[in-house]
């Protein structure tokens, strides 16, 4: 049995250079959980866990069916409250912003296979066989984002303000406005990688102004 690896069947979705670029994203799918506030609390790693508890329940479900599929990476949209916070450029939300203000949807990227039905089955059984009640507030969320700007950052998320410039710079240089909310995948497991080998791909929906 073939086990679909989304990483490499979008292998443009899960790469990014070290220097500003513009691609096209195709339509998607994901499992999908929202929260607000600091994500060095415990609310945002119980998250995590309802995330991926779902996302495994419906990995074991599909490979009893010959439809094996690898779990991917974690990604994220990071948003706040405009009408509580002036408008500020990329660079400056991500330093003024406190962290315990912003909002946020966790994703993990699904085959699209799986359903909307298949997802609300999972749920369930995460929420009644591993008492993981948070399970109930995945859903399966549908994204297109189409032209983006995207870089690699490596290092500490605290250093991300430095990726961001040089996309910023780049984006005001090519006529081009943010068109969607502030997109990160981690290609690195940040609980487990020490912080200056962190890779994190940052996206920005942008559209011509």
């Amino acid at each position: 049995m073939e086990t679909l690896d989304l990483t490499k069947a979008y292998k443009t979705y899960f790469t990014a250079k070290a220097k500003p670029e513009l691609i096209d994203i195709e339509p998607a799918q994901f499992l999908s959980i929202t929260g607000i506030g600091d994500p060095s609390q415990k609310a945002f790693s119980e998250k995590i866990q309802a995330l991926y508890s779902t996302a495994y329940t419906l990995k074991f479900t599909f490979k009893a069916m010959q439809k094996d599929f690898k779990v991917s990476k974690l990604e994220g949209q990071w948003w706040f409250d405009e009408n509580k916070y002036r408008v500020l450029s990329m660079t400056e939300t991500s330093i003024n912003v406190p962290r315990d203000a912003w909002e946020y949807r966790l994703l993990i990227r699904m085959p699209d296979f799986i359903t909307e039905d298949d997802v609300r089955t999972a749920t369930s059984s995460v929420v009644s066989k591993k008492e993981i009640l948070l399970a109930k507030n995945v859903e399966l969320f549908r994204m297109t984002e189409g032209k983006c700007v995207q870089m690699l950052h490596i290092g500490p998320f605290s250093k991300e303000v430095e990726t961001l410039k040089q996309m910023e710079i780049f984006m005001n240089e090519n006529n081009l406005g943010k068109n969607g909310l502030h997109h990160e995948i981690y290609l690195s497991d940040f609980r487990k990688t020490s912080e200056d080998k962190l890779k994190t791909i940052l996206r920005e929906p942008v559209k011509f102004a």
